[in-house]
């Protein structure tokens, strides 16, 4: 499944074990693990993907590319807010738990794209 999120000013991806999407379009200072604002992601789609134990997520920004690895957390069950985690965590938020990335491992030149609000931010999940 795939969808679209937006950068942000605030951006900063510096939290040191989770990444976040959200359909928010704001974005405080204190949300250093969001890395899109704006988010398109149907729920319905994405409960399709929970089924699989394993996720491949791919964040694409330009010519920038991210590859993040997961285990699927089958709670997950929020419509707005598509939270990874490098632990093990769960709540209905939690898309994806024992993730090989969080915010501050994503490239630094790819983080600085992110601030821009224009800028488009390609997502694809794929279950393995």
């Amino acid at each position: 499944m795939k969808f679209t999120a937006y950068g942000h000013p605030n951006i900063l991806a510096t939290h040191p074990t989770t990444i976040e999407f959200t359909k928010d379009k704001e974005l405080s200072s204190e949300g250093d693990c969001i890395i899109g604002v704006k988010a398109d992601f149907l729920l319905k789609d994405i409960k399709k993907i929970v089924a699989k134990e394993q996720i491949k997520i791919t964040v694409k920004v330009d010519k920038f590319k991210e590859e993040i690895s997961a285990q699927t957390n089958r709670l997950f069950n929020h419509d707005t807010e598509l939270v990874i985690r490098k632990s093990d965590f769960l709540s209905d938020r939690t898309l994806g738990i024992k993730a090989d990335k969080a915010a501050v491992d994503l490239a630094r030149r790819l983080v600085e794209k992110l601030k821009d609000p224009k800028q488009k931010i390609e997502v694809e999940i794929i279950a393995l």
